[in-house]
Order: structure tokens, then C-alpha cells, then sequence
């Protein structure tokens, strides 16, 4: 389906809002978030839906889970109307996230424009593999937030290439490296992950698995170990949970 006045296709968005920053260095700021539907990977602890909802939905109040719903697919224009209805300039970054935003660079690339006046700019939060689309868009954004995928809490192969190319398409932006990690996750991939987040000068921030079963969840102690080791290799390794959940927020 052709955009309605737009240059790209449309696409699906699953809901727009404002809330907390719920993950990484930035946890409690105020964020205007686009959730983008689809994604590439299929992680294990994934709380995101696969299915490509057929209506948009916007929260009309923060907080309250009162929404309008819009039919999908939305246009960069459509996009950038909402958005702009919600004081961006009172938020600290607008959030680019999923799912996986890179699935549609030539999407962003319009969208990205609608969307200024927050006071840190662009906030794309993503899987780190896809390093192509990262570079059509690298320019329009302010901070690349890249998830390390530790095959032992995704239950995928490794993707330690595709993120060393990520990490180089995004060089000269600043950038988070995150790892969600769980009671199975061995040191040895910590230390893979700090050493990427090293060589980016990059915050590592080691999210603890928020999973049904409490017995994913790494211990306290082994918590503390694989930061203390992570710590040896990288600059900053900070631990920090999903902290909207915590809250009750989206």
C-alpha cells in the first residue's frame, strides 16, 4: 500500500505514547515513544507481540490506557501529526522502537524530520543487526540504544558480527550497549559484550531478564559477578531492570 502522500509505504505502528524511559542509562526520563511493528529476531523473553495489529493505538492521556485506535497502516506525515500533538518539546527524546524501527528505513528517513523538539533529539532503540538500514538513517538521530543478543538468554545463534558492524556503522553518535541477561547467561558472553561496548564507548547496562518464571532471573550475587568481571573490560557496566513494569507503565 502506497503512503497517502508520502514517497514510502506506510506502515504498521502498534501504539504511540508518553511514558518513562523504562530501560538503559535513561530510566525515568520522559519519553515519547513509536512502537513499530515486526521484527527480524525472535527473542526467548521478547514481551513484544509478533502480529501486526491492524489499528494503531494512541494513549489520549499518559498513564491512563485510554485509547484512540487509528487503522494501520500510518503514513511519516500521520506519524508526525500525532506526535506533534504531544509536546515533544516536554519530553527528553522521542523513542524509536519495537519491535525493530530499522525494518523500515525509507520510513524513518521521512519520518525522522516530523519529529523534532524534544531536548535529546532521537532515541532509536534496536537489535543491532541490521547495519545497512542503520546506515541510511544514522544522520537523523541523536542516540543508537543497541541490544548485545546473548544467545543464551535469546535462544538464537550468536550475532556477534552483525553487531560489531553495527557498532561501526553507528560510529561518531553516542551509543548504549545493552544486554538483557538471565540465570543461564556464562560470563564469557558478558565479556564479549563489554569489550563491544568498550571498543564504542559505550554505557553497558546489564538488564536482568523480567520473565514469568522467576527462575531465569539471575541471582543477586550473580548479578554483582558478571558486572564486577564486565567491569574489568569496560569503563561503565551499570545493572538496571526494566524499571516501567516495576511502575505498571507501558
Amino acid at each position: 500500500m502506497q503512503g497517502k502522500g508520502s514517497a514510502v509505504e506506510a506502515v504498521p505502528v502498534i501504539e504511540i505514547f508518553s511514558s518513562i524511559q523504562g530501560e538503559g542509562p535513561y530510566v525515568g526520563c520522559r519519553h515519547l515513544f513509536i512502537r513499530f511493528a515486526g521484527c527480524n529476531l525472535s527473542c526467548a523473553y521478547c514481551d513484544t507481540s509478533r502480529a501486526v495489529p491492524g489499528n494503531c493505538r494512541v494513549e489520549v492521556r499518559p498513564g491512563t490506557r485510554r485509547f484512540v485506535h487509528l487503522p494501520n497502516p500510518l503514513t511519516p506525515e500521520e506519524v508526525g501529526v500525532l506526535v506533534s500533538g504531544m509536546n515533544p518539546a516536554g519530553h527528553h527524546a522521542v523513542s524509536l522502537t519495537g519491535g525493530e524501527p530499522l525494518l523500515y528505513p525509507g520510513f524513518l528517513g521521512e519520518l525522522i524530520p516530523f519529529l523534532r523538539g524534544a531536548r535529546r533529539g532521537i532515541y532509536l532503540e534496536t537489535n543491532g543487526t541490521l547495519d545497512e538500514a542503520l546506515a541510511q538513517v544514522v544522520k537523523l538521530v541523536d542516540v543508537v540504544a543497541m541490544d548485545v543478543k546473548l544467545p543464551t538468554a535469546t535462544g538464537m545463534r550468536p550475532f556477534w558480527e552483525e553487531h560489531r558492524r553495527f557498532l561501526a556503522a553507528a560510529q561518531g553518535k553516542k551509543v548504549v550497549v545493552k544486554a538483557v541477561v538471565t540465570r543461564e547467561t556464562p560470563v564469557e558472553e558478558v565479556l564479549a559484550a563489554a569489550e563491544m561496548a568498550q571498543e564504542a564507548k559505550a554505557i553497558l547496562v546489564l538488564q536482568p531478564v523480567t520473565a514469568r518464571d522467576p527462575g531465569r532471573r539471575p541471582a543477586p550475587a550473580q548479578l554483582l559477578y558478571l558486572q564486577s568481571r564486565a567491569l574489568e573490560v569496560a569503563k561503565d557496566v551499570r545493572v538496571i531492570p526494566q524499571v516501567h513494569r516495576l511502575c505498571g507503565m507501558l
